[in-house]
C-alpha cells in the first residue's frame, strides 16, 4: 500500500522537476533570440545615412512594389505601395497641400501646391501647378420637383 503511494509521489516530483526545466529551457532559448536580435539591430544601426530609391510597382504603374534602400555598401529592398490616384507629375513620395482650383480657362482649370513633406528623401520641387480639364456644369434639380409615383393612378 505504501509503495503505491510512494511511486506515485515520486512521479508527480519527476514530472515537475521535468516541466520546470523545460520552462527554463524555453527562457533560455528566448534570451539567445533576442541577443542575436540585437545583434542585428546594432549592425544596421553603424549606418546613419539610409538613401531610398522610389516605389516601383510590381506591375502597370500603381499597386504593391519595392523600393531600395543604400547605405555604404549594404543595399536592402523594402516593400511599398504607390496609390492608384497618385500624380505622375510630382510622384508618390511628394505630399503637397493645394489650394483651390482656379476658374475654367481655355477648357482647363489648374491649382498649385507647397510642399509639406518627402517621404523617403525623396527629390520633390518646392511648389508645383496641376491642370484637369474643366467639366461642364449640369443644374441640379433642387427639392422642389417630387418623382411621380409608380403604380395605377386614381
Amino acid at each position: 500500500m505504501f509503495s503505491g503511494i510512494c511511486s506515485a509521489t515520486r512521479m508527480r516530483g519527476i514530472f515537475s522537476v521535468t516541466i520546470m526545466l523545460l520552462v527554463a529551457l524555453a527562457i533560455a532559448v528566448e534570451a539567445g533570440k533576442t541577443k542575436e536580435k540585437g545583434k542585428e539591430v546594432k549592425a544596421e544601426g553603424d549606418c546613419s545615412e539610409w538613401v531610398y530609391g522610389r516605389c516601383v510597382p510590381n506591375s502597370g504603374d500603381c499597386g504593391l512594389g519595392v523600393r531600395e534602400g543604400t547605405c555604404n555598401e549594404q543595399t536592402k529592398k523594402y516593400k511599398c505601395k504607390v496609390p492608384c490616384n497618385w500624380k505622375k507629375d510630382f510622384g508618390a513620395d511628394c505630399k503637397y497641400k493645394f489650394g483651390r482650383w482656379g476658374e475654367c480657362e481655355a477648357g482647363t482649370r489648374s491649382r498649385s501646391g507647397v510642399l509639406r513633406k518627402a517621404l523617403f528623401q525623396a527629390d520633390c520641387q518646392e511648389t508645383i501647378k496641376v491642370n484637369k480639364p474643366c467639366t461642364p456644369k449640369t443644374p441640379k434639380p433642387k427639392g422642389g420637383e417630387k418623382k411621380a409615383k409608380k403604380g395605377k393612378e386614381n
